[in-house]
């Protein structure tokens, strides 16, 4: 039975603060050792940023891997980890993740409805240093079908529209890869014609399509659990504040239709509220002032980290990066609104650059979109933002799609006369359509080109890594990343960078538990997700760098509370 508001009890064991895979994951892991569970919901629908990502998940050694005799190891896990920090590795949490994201999984796998697919061709992003891998350590959630969810699929919050096609979730892996590819094969324009044709279907039938995939998925099999263990939903139920009782946390008081209501919540309190991407104050206190854009809903305003500063914690803001970033383009939308398109996989494809209004690159654009985006702020000079681009040819925007472009057969004109795409028939010409430096860019071809004819990038070595090349095309040669820009018109987007997720957040110990700034646990107060600093310290591993320690932690403080070994 499915448990929504007005259900929900005056006192509970677990008060879970977020419904993303950090909350959804404390509270199924808690449920299951018996504890009476609570979650309270900010935001009108539940899934966080979980439900707006591509949903995979980072664990190392996960029984998939095993099983399939990926030639991974916890040793590894943490030399890589440690290579990838730096200054800022954090052997306490890097240990405890590592020990227990794998059961984790296991527990998932046993006692849930949520069920992982493993993609072993995913690399690891920076897999030549020591200890990564050029695949293995990333799942994702198994598509669902909405119509489990019931009536409360209604409440699930969407997939970000800009990333589907016709209104229709688009999979991470196989189910990407036959779009990618229905020019060149019949077998996948096959599968996208059925499934373009199910999506009519559907639509015609229910109102909306029903094939969930990423983490619409994810965060729907999590949701399912959580329905069917009984444990109550609060949607649009902000938690104000937290009731402090001699130093420890025993409950919270969030602001209803009717206005107020406290809940006690015996066992504590579990802050997984996502972070500070949409608070402006925060922002400015943590972020460049370059970083002005982000993708992340609206309702991830820092409360986590308000309400546990009230009762004492501390918050820690030395990491590598302070934010899991993207370089996104903007697209016009009717009335003068616009959406922000993330470039999560164009970039790497061959034939497709990045350069600055100085008309030069600046970063091998086939590394991880959190590298490229991070690359783009520090491109920013003279106390102004800096125009970037990603450019192409029309072979590699008609194969491989810019962003919201769309390949062959889909149309450019709308986006040419909306003005998103910008278009010249010579290099010169699309320079003075974006404001670019018309000779420097020429020059930047021609070195380009010509590194890509012989196949190796000598400027910026883009194709050179497993992650590259996962990146590119693997049917081009001889460089999956590299192909000449020479075939027009040319065609550019204006890109800037937008976060998806902080990494500065409170500080905790191995159980989840919140720290106060003498280093002790405050008694009941719990944090995962965006809510808690990156244990990564702010470095990005691999696909999956902020669910994988999300549900991990979500798993250990459900655990630790109801007083269970994770």
């Amino acid at each position: 039975m499915i448990r929504m508001k007005d259900e929900v009890p005056a006192a509970c064991d677990l008060l879970v603060v977020g419904s993303g895979a950090a909350g959804l994951s404390a509270a199924i892991a808690a449920r299951h050792h018996g504890l009476e569970v609570v979650v309270a919901e900010k935001a009108a629908r539940f899934g966080g940023t979980t439900a707006l990502s591509g949903g995979a998940v980072w664990i190392p050694c996960n029984r998939f891997a095993q099983r399939d005799g990926i030639p991974d190891s916890l040793d590894a896990a943490r030399r890589y980890l440690e290579a990838e920090a730096g200054p800022y590795f954090d052997a306490e949490h890097v240990d405890a993740y590592l020990a227990a994201g794998p059961r984790m999984v296991e527990f998932f796998d046993r006692h849930s409805a949520v069920k992982f697919v493993p993609d072993h061709s995913f690399p690891d992003y920076h897999p030549d240093l020591p200890g990564g891998l050029p695949g293995g350590r990333s799942l994702w959630a198994a598509p669902y079908d909405a119509r489990a969810l019931g009536d409360a699929f209604a409440l699930l919050a969407p997939p970000l529209p800009q990333y589907t096609f016709l209104g229709m979730g688009i999979g991470s892996g196989v189910d990407y890869r036959h779009f990618m590819n229905a020019q060149r094969s019949l077998r996948s324009a096959f599968y996208v014609a059925r499934r373009v044709i199910e999506h009519g279907i559907h639509r015609l039938r229910y109102g909306h399509g029903i094939r969930l995939f990423n983490g619409n998925a994810l965060v729907a099999r999590m949701a399912r659990t959580m329905f069917d263990l009984g444990i109550p939903l609060r949607l649009s139920s902000p938690v104000q504040s937290l009731v402090v009782e001699e130093g420890a946390v025993r409950g919270g008081v969030f602001r209803t239709d009717g206005g107020t209501r406290s809940i006690v919540a015996r066992r504590g309190v579990l802050l997984a509220c996502g972070g500070f991407p949409s608070d402006a104050a925060l922002r400015a206190s943590y972020l460049s002032p370059f970083q002005i854009h982000s993708l992340a809903p609206a309702e991830n305003a820092g409360d986590g980290l308000r309400l546990a500063e009230a009762a004492g914690g501390a918050i820690v803001s030395a990491v590598k990066t302070p934010t899991y970033a993207a370089p996104v383009s903007h697209v016009p939308r009717p009335g003068g609104t616009e959406w922000l398109m993330p470039h999560f996989v164009d970039r790497g494809k061959p034939g497709i650059i990045a350069v600055t209004a100085a008309g030069r690159r600046f970063v091998n654009e086939s590394d991880s979109y959190q590298d490229v985006a991070h690359a783009l702020i520090r491109e920013q000079v003279d106390g102004r933002r800096n125009s970037a681009f990603f450019l192409c040819d029309h072979r590699a925007i008609r194969q491989y799609g810019l962003g919201y472009a769309k390949p062959f057969p889909v149309p450019l004109g709308p986006h040419i006369r909306s003005g998103y795409l910008h278009r010249g028939n010579t290099i010169a010409a699309l320079a003075r359509a974006c404001g670019i430096d018309a000779s420097a860019l020429q020059a930047t071809i021609e070195r380009f080109n010509a590194d890509a004819r012989k196949g190796a990038d000598g400027e910026f070595g883009k194709g050179s890594s497993a992650y590259n090349r996962f990146q590119g095309d693997a049917a081009h040669r001889p460089n999956p990343g590299l192909a000449p820009i020479e075939k027009p018109p040319f065609y550019a987007v204006r890109i800037e960078a937008a976060d998806m997720s902080t990494f500065v957040g409170l500080r905790t110990n191995r159980h989840a538990q919140v720290l106060g700034a003498d280093g002790r646990p405050i008694v009941g107060l719990y944090a995962a997700g965006n809510d808690a600093a990156s244990i990564f310290g702010g470095s990005c591993p691999g696909g999956g760098v902020t669910i994988g320690p999300a549900m991990t932690f979500g798993y250990i403080a459900g655990c630790h509370a109801a007083g269970a070994e994770p």
